[in-house]
């Protein structure tokens, strides 16, 4: 393994985790486009969607594991919203995840695609007031929420993405769950999704074991580094941020599929 491909891979793997650990979302909506592009533009071999997606949801693993212990001080972290959002998510991720590999590629794509255009609409719907609700009144519909959970859970195992791009619009926009607390809580419940993202790639095969490890090194080093900047950023900034993320993504996808 060439030392300029190691480097390049523990930059991806950095870059998305500290972006993680900020705007609460697992780091796949950046890494997934930056993994199937950039070694192939360096020269190096290029991934298949399905080595992608796999060593997406192994890093996103790892990435979540930082995010949440840096920010479990503060009462971010809403427990109810976690054991209902988290369980519906674990199994629909295994579900997608194992399924994934009944997939084309070019069907793989099609799925991160539309994720990601919902997500990017969802993201410019007003959300006034929200931070203005005390963390320990925060109150939202917990079955609405299992279900919501449980259809990204689905859709974000097949692409390996554990659905945080997704799940962090449908906190903010639909259960009306504060910035921090949503960045805070999304991440825990990633953690939770990527377990059956994860157990359903490795069970397929669809991962490089060196590639994820590189991946999950950079991780553990970038994503606490990310939440500490988060907690001390405007949270209009961080919605703003990835507002940004999601709709770049989306629009280069679309462009590559059509």
């Amino acid at each position: 393994m060439a030392i300029g491909f190691i480097i390049t891979i523990f930059l991806i793997g950095f870059i998305g985790s500290f972006i993680s650990g900020m705007v609460g979302i697992g780091g796949s909506i950046i890494k997934y486009p930056m993994l199937l592009y950039i070694p192939p533009l360096l020269g190096y071999a290029a991934f298949s969607a399905h080595e992608v997606s796999g060593i997406s949801a192994i890093q996103v693993l790892f990435a979540t594991i930082g995010g949440v212990w840096a920010y479990r001080k503060g009462g971010y972290l809403n427990k109810t919203l976690i054991i209902y959002m988290g369980t519906s998510i674990l199994i629909g991720s295994f579900i997608g995840g194992y399924g994934s590999k009944l997939m084309s590629e070019g069907g793989i794509n099609i799925v991160y695609a539309v994720l990601a255009t919902i997500a990017a609409i969802m993201m410019f719907v007003p959300k006034k007031g929200i931070d203005d609700i005390p963390l320990d009144q925060v109150t939202f519909n917990k079955w609405l929420a299992a279900a919501l959970a449980f259809v990204v859970g689905v859709s974000a195992g097949i692409v390996g993405a554990a659905g945080a791009f997704i799940l962090v619009p449908i906190m903010l926009v639909v259960l009306k769950i504060p910035t921090r607390m949503t960045i805070a809580t999304s991440l825990a419940i990633t953690f939770i999704s990527s377990i059956g993202a994860t157990i359903g790639k490795i069970t397929t095969g669809q991962f490089d074991f060196w590639t994820a490890f590189i991946m999950v090194v950079a991780s553990l080093i970038a994503s606490p580094i990310g939440a500490n900047v988060g907690k001390k950023v405007n949270t209009k900034v961080l919605q703003f941020i990835l507002a940004a993320l999601i709709v770049a993504t989306a629009i280069k996808i679309w462009l590559d599929i059509l």
